[in-house]
């Protein structure tokens, strides 16, 4: 046998060789006789890609018409609710105090709003319901804020005064006096801040009215030395004239604004410290008493307007610097005016 014919066998060999032993490998060939065919399905299994989105929960928000305090925060978050209701709760509230309108800070008056414990009530509270705010004030803080407020607008009663304009008593009109009512006013600060309601609030003042008006003001002297005239007034309403005598040039009646100081019916005469008194007696009440019956004292010491038995020096530069009266008009004068009524003296 040839080398040729050798290899040809020994290749027919090794090819018998590897179909035995795939056909041992993969077992009986699909369709041969006396074999089973069995199908196995491959186990499945599900995964979520890497990197793949996940859907979140939704937020938790608010129910839908939900106020806290008159702050709508339906439909928003726990933190932006918050915000909202604070925001609300800090701006400034507008207070009148008189005349004057303020804006004030809530902590200026000791505030504080419990806003976490309202959003929690918020989150479990029926859609379109209103969640009460709590709100706690101080309230000596409160009080310390309303008496700032008091020493600045309260005033006092300013009585009717009387001054001279062109020889004619003027009376005043004065005002009426306030004081800033504390306890209702800390209450109703109280009311806006506890609602949260930033409408201005009005806090009220007790009035008081001044004791004396131009309607009541009394009498008022005005003595014209030059005319030797006495003026009545009934505060600026000319009442009575009176003829009077003055003091002479060597002891003139003083010019000014006096009052009556004193009055004395059937007074006695003490001999005045001067020179034209000197070793003269006093005098008893009685017809020969200089004084006449009555007397009202001014407030310009020694003298005074005074009746006189005298009646000739009426319309004089007669006295000692006292204003002399017919005895009839003094004691009319006495009846109708009082300790306290303002007598101008003016040169005309």
């Amino acid at each position: 046998m040839t080398a040729r014919g050798i290899l040809a066998v020994c290749a027919c060999a090794a090819a018998v060789g590897l179909l035995s032993a795939l056909a041992v490998a993969t077992g009986p060939a699909v369709g041969s006789p006396g074999t089973t065919t069995t199908t196995t399905a491959p186990a499945t299994t599900t995964t979520t890609p890497r990197g793949a989105p996940v859907t979140p929960p939704p937020p938790l928000v608010v129910p839908d018409g939900v106020t806290i305090g008159g702050v709508s925060v339906g439909g928003f978050t726990p933190s932006d609710a918050q915000h909202l209701v604070e925001t609300r709760f800090i701006e400034r509230l507008p207070v009148v105090v008189g005349a004057r309108r303020l804006l004030v800070r809530p902590a200026a008056l000791g505030a504080r709003a419990r806003v976490r414990s309202a959003i929690e009530r918020a989150l479990t509270a029926p859609p379109g319901s209103d969640v009460s705010l709590t709100v706690t004030v101080n309230r000596t803080r409160l009080r310390a804020y309303l008496r700032s407020l008091a020493r600045r607008f309260d005033r006092p009663a300013r009585d009717s005064e009387v001054s001279l304009r062109g020889l004619r008593p003027f009376v005043s009109e004065g005002r009426s006096g306030r004081r800033l009512a504390m306890q209702r006013s800390a209450n109703a600060l109280v009311a806006a801040l506890t609602s949260n309601s930033r409408a201005p609030v009005v806090l009220p003042f007790r009035e008081f009215h001044q004791r004396v008006t131009r309607a009541n003001f009394g009498p008022v002297i005005v003595i014209r030395r030059a005319q030797k005239r006495l003026w009545l007034y009934r505060g600026m309403k000319l009442w009575r004239t009176f003829g009077v005598a003055v003091g002479q040039p060597s002891w003139p009646t003083p010019i000014g604004r006096f009052e009556i100081v004193v009055k004395w019916r059937n007074p006695w005469w003490f001999p005045p410290n001067s020179s034209w008194a000197r070793g003269s007696a006093p005098v008893p009440p009685g017809p020969d008493n200089p004084l006449g019956t009555r007397w009202m004292g001014l407030s310009s010491p020694g003298v005074g307007i005074h009746g006189t038995p005298n009646p000739s020096s009426i319309g004089y530069s007669a006295s000692h610097g006292c204003i002399r009266m017919r005895i009839p008009d003094a004691e009319w004068l006495f009846e109708h005016v009082d300790v306290g009524t303002t007598v101008f003296i003016v040169r005309a």
